[in-house]
């Protein structure tokens, strides 16, 4: 039997939806084009005013947005709301020390944590569960959205945040976890030190919700084994809100995109023309209830498809797709963000050429991040243990830049093999897509 946290607004009509979506697109116009100086240049650059705005069907005019957009208008220079209104920011991780940061009123958190708590009651959430949540607190959306959301539904929320593994499962054991929430190489490795120890017995999990990381079907199916569970998608971004922005329903074949919130096109990445639904392509996110940081058609660079077709679960909201890929050089490892950028930035510092490659593997479940990075002729002259500290320095500066572990390795100089093209920087062995 389905579950609904908001049967109302989640099986609604498509004609209520689109009124929804009419009016708030409207109004969320009018507000940012009046408040956001940063808004208003980029529409008047495109000779668009609010008045052009009238419906749904005119959102085609207005602007994209990029990431690049955010990070020029860091900190501030986005907001729509006054700052004394904001309650909270989060934040992920910086390129070159940009930051992206989005801003929060108490009314965007309720709505944020309504959108969680429908993820938690399609996956069977009731308030008589234990959900268990070790995505990271913090500045990463994850455990702050998932929390927010258990609370919301009523269930005994565990607010384990990452790592520990030894006390996540004595918590798991001891006090009855019923729901987890986490990523799902770190769903994998839970499972796998489970049976491990021969604790399968005592785990009372029944359902897993999943997401900040592209996973396969096979991986799906590994952890609903090990771990005698259903495991539900959950996407989302943290300029948009953060997790559950979309969720999966029983039927495990897309996730429903909580409508009333946010409008989705899919775009040609190249031309940017809005394509016919069922077309692959790039997702893009207009948010409509926002009050602090609304964005408006900003590309995620995920590539997806939309679907309206009917579901067995009674919810009418479109489905994207699982992401298919990405329309930049952006690489998801560990549930965080990692552009070469980033990396070509610690090289630099360092004092090495930008001659690198990034390699990323899946082992047991778990990413691997690896650079190898070309030395010096200098560099290379050195003894032994010289190559092994500027390796370690590099460990550390890499982690400091990124938030998560990376191998380093360094080569010979022109070892790593040059192209007549661009640049072959990423090597991803994951077959994630």
């Amino acid at each position: 039997m389905p579950n609904y946290y908001q049967p109302e607004i989640e099986c609604a009509s498509r004609e209520q939806i689109r009124a929804w979506q009419d009016e708030r697109l409207v109004q969320t116009v009018q507000r940012v084009y009046k408040n956001v100086p940063y808004y208003r240049d980029m529409m008047d650059k495109k000779g668009v005013t609010p008045d052009d705005i009238r419906s749904v069907d005119d959102l085609h005019k207005l602007p994209f947005l990029t990431k690049s957009d955010l990070r020029d208008a860091y900190p501030y220079g986005l907001m729509a709301a006054p700052l004394h209104d904001c309650v909270r920011i989060q934040s992920t991780s910086g390129t070159t020390g940009r930051r992206v940061v989005a801003f929060y009123t108490q009314h965007d958190i309720d709505l944020w944590d309504d959108c969680c708590a429908r993820a938690i009651v399609a996956a069977g959430g009731t308030k008589d569960d234990v959900v268990h949540v070790c995505y990271g607190y913090g500045l990463f959306t994850g455990g702050p959205g998932l929390n927010g959301g258990s609370h919301k539904v009523g269930s005994l929320t565990l607010p384990m945040s990452s790592g520990n593994t030894d006390r996540q499962i004595q918590f798991m054991c001891d006090l009855g976890s019923t729901i987890l929430c986490c990523t799902p190489s770190y769903a994998a490795y839970l499972g796998e030190t489970i049976c491990e120890r021969g604790l399968q017995d005592q785990i009372k999990l029944k359902a897993g919700i999943f997401g900040a990381e592209a996973w396969t079907e096979e991986m799906r199916r590994d952890i609903e084994k090990k771990l005698n569970i259903k495991a539900y998608d959950i996407y989302g971004l943290t300029e948009i809100s953060g997790p559950g922005v979309s969720f999966e329903c029983c039927e495990q074949t897309g996730m429903h995109i909580n409508e009333d919130h946010f409008i989705a096109e899919i775009i040609n990445p190249v031309t940017g023309e809005v394509l016919p639904e069922g077309e692959k392509g790039e997702l893009v996110f207009t948010s409509i209830t926002k009050e602090a940081f609304p964005l408006i058609r900003y590309r995620t660079r995920d590539l997806c498809v939309l679907t309206r077709e009917k579901c067995s679960c009674g919810r009418t909201h479109v489905k994207m797709s699982k992401p298919m890929g990405r329309s930049d050089d952006m690489l998801i490892v560990k549930g965080v963000n990692v552009f070469p950028s980033q990396i070509e930035t610690v090289l630099l510092n360092q004092g090495y050429p930008a001659n690198y490659q990034i390699v990323v593997s899946r082992e047991n479940n778990s990413d691997r991040l690896e650079v190898q990075v070309e030395m010096t002729p200098e560099m290379f002259s050195d003894a032994l243990s010289q190559v092994s500290a500027r390796e370690k320095e590099l460990v550390d500066a890499l982690k400091a830049m990124l938030g998560i572990y990376a191998v380093v390795k360094l080569v010979a100089p022109k070892s790593i093999a040059r192209s007549e093209g661009k640049a072959v920087r990423i090597i991803d062995k994951r077959n994630l897509y």
